[in-house]
């Protein structure tokens, strides 16, 4: 989750990286909560704005669907996995 967060900030013109990416299979060895993965800021003034966007990106709104084979589609979908129908447009 740590890496697309820190992909979509990059794509978003925030500088950003990950920190303990791979510390996981050291749990154990060391404290778990030693282990967890960062997302750090490179410039402190990015800070708002880096944390603006991750709450956008936590709180995306979902839209459920109705497709037109009768497959009812939630989740970020727009192709519908029975018959590969895209969403239709908002109206």
């Amino acid at each position: 989750m740590a890496t697309l967060w820190v992909d979509w900030l990059r794509a978003e013109g925030v500088e950003a990286s990950v920190q303990r990416e791979y510390l996981r299979s050291a749990a154990g060895e060391l404290p778990p909560d030693q282990c967890l993965p960062e997302v750090w800021i490179k410039e402190p003034l990015q800070e708002t704005r880096a944390r603006e966007l991750l709450h956008l990106l936590r709180h995306v709104r979902q839209r459920r669907w109705v497709c037109t084979c009768g497959e009812r589609v939630e989740g970020g979908f727009e192709q519908c996995w029975r018959c590969g129908a895209m969403m239709p447009a908002i109206e």
